[in-house]
């Protein structure tokens, strides 16, 4: 039986921490940011946990 392999885009998107959370970068700070307001802005700095509903997906793809 071969070994599965890590999904390299999501190996790129995600951090796992120590306790086992998966935070991600928020959407939507790349680019068009002069119409977008600098409260919208700043609240999308920083990392945010990934969804509860999401997370058995993104471990499996991360082969965890």
């Amino acid at each position: 039986m071969p070994k599965n392999k890590t999904h390299s885009g999501m190996k790129k998107r995600v951090k796992v921490t120590g306790t086992g959370k998966l935070l991600t970068e928020k959407a939507g700070k790349r680019h068009l940011l002069e119409r977008k307001s600098s409260k919208l802005t700043r609240s999308l700095t920083g990392t945010r946990e990934v969804d509860a509903h999401d997370a058995p997906r993104v471990k499996r793809m991360l082969g965890r």
